[in-house]
């Protein structure tokens, strides 16, 4: 597939994306997603378009192995990260970081975790008591409904009426959940706020990961609540890529794909 077949993949799967919101925005709706007081946003802060050759969908790992990162469409799931890869060329998405948080018949609903904003909790909030003194920064969610705002906070305990979405990560998406949670003062550095969110249909994702314009990776804490989001996607990028850089290595040298699985499996333990 050629550069400009996926950039231009990427901008139709966009406009479908968009296409299809209505949907999305109905539920939100009826779950009473609390709106933000500031201005929906139209365009994305440092959006750039890479035009590397990067090899797109050519020499994936093997389907069932998957320590590190994969290109198999079959393994996106809720608490699922996503990498774009440096090709992929819509501004919405490009060198974005997204953690899916909801993965069902509904669509695939995803929050971009590397867009920090210069706006404060407390502007976002300011219907809240106890979000007048929070300074810490909101997220761009994703490039749909910016009016609508969602948190991912981290917790040793399922709070009531919160979506798990991995580990002890969870999904704040209703007025009342949001005031508890504020109210308990939690630290930034487990708790985020994110405007809008990025919309996909299963098969249009599946289709974009089986295109390379995706790479998947099993979500961690310390991803999602990265102490520097603005080098979040370059730290994960290196990691694909030194990956592929191994796989080649092996390949180059003859060594077998059962010896290579042992390998990687002993390092990730």
């Amino acid at each position: 597939m050629s550069l400009r077949k996926l950039c231009l993949y990427a901008m139709l799967a966009t406009a479908l994306a968009f296409a299809t919101a209505g949907r999305f925005n109905r539920y939100i709706k009826k779950s009473g997603v609390p709106e933000s007081s500031v201005p929906e946003t139209k365009t994305w802060p440092n959006a750039s378009t890479f035009t590397t050759d990067f090899p797109v969908g050519s020499q994936a790992l093997p389907a069932d192995f998957l320590p590190v990162q994969s290109k198999n469409g079959k393994s996106l799931a809720a608490g699922k990260v996503l990498v774009a890869s440096r090709n992929l060329g819509d501004p919405h998405f490009a060198t974005t970081v997204i953690l899916l948080v909801r993965y069902d018949a509904l669509g695939v609903l995803g929050l971009v975790l590397n867009r920090r904003t210069d706006i404060p909790l407390s502007r976002v909030l300011d219907s809240f008591k106890a979000a007048k003194d929070r300074s810490d920064p909101v997220y761009l969610g994703g490039p749909l409904e910016t009016a609508a705002v969602f948190a991912l906070l981290q917790s040793p305990a399922r709070p009531e009426g919160a979506e798990h979405v991995f580990g002890g990560v969870y999904l704040i998406n209703s007025k009342p959940l949001f005031e508890q949670t504020i109210s308990a003062h939690p630290k930034p550095d487990v708790f985020h706020v994110y405007m809008g969110y990025a919309g996909w249909s299963q098969d249009q994702l599946r289709q974009e990961v089986e295109l390379g314009a995706w790479f998947i990776f099993p979500a961690e804490a310390a991803t999602v609540f990265n102490s520097d989001p603005d080098a979040l996607w370059r730290e994960m990028i290196r990691k694909t890529e030194m990956q592929y850089a191994e796989v080649h290595w092996y390949q180059a040298h003859g060594v077998g794909e059962r010896e290579f699985k042992i390998k990687r499996f002993l390092e990730v333990q």
